[in-house]
């Protein structure tokens, strides 16, 4: 089983297709997050991101969905 964080796109930081990256912010942690399999995706843009790669590009009421769940589990988990 894999899990994917959403994302938002912040900053482009290198548009060669196969090392195209851009800065990810994960609730104001920013990353660094390779996008050669989201080529669509731009700045302002939610992606679900796997171990620093960019899988899925989502719009912001499906990351936020993911952010309340999240928050959720770690309510209980606290």
């Amino acid at each position: 089983m894999c899990l994917g964080i959403p994302g938002q796109i912040v900053k482009m930081v290198n548009d060669d297709p196969l090392t195209r990256s851009a800065i990810v912010s994960f609730a104001g942690a920013h990353k660094e997050i390779n996008l050669a399999c989201v080529p669509e995706a731009g700045v302002g843009d939610f992606v679900i991101v796997h171990v620093g790669i960019a899988i899925n590009r989502i719009d912001e009421e499906q990351a936020t969905a993911v952010f309340d769940l999240l928050q959720q589990i770690d309510s209980k988990v606290l």
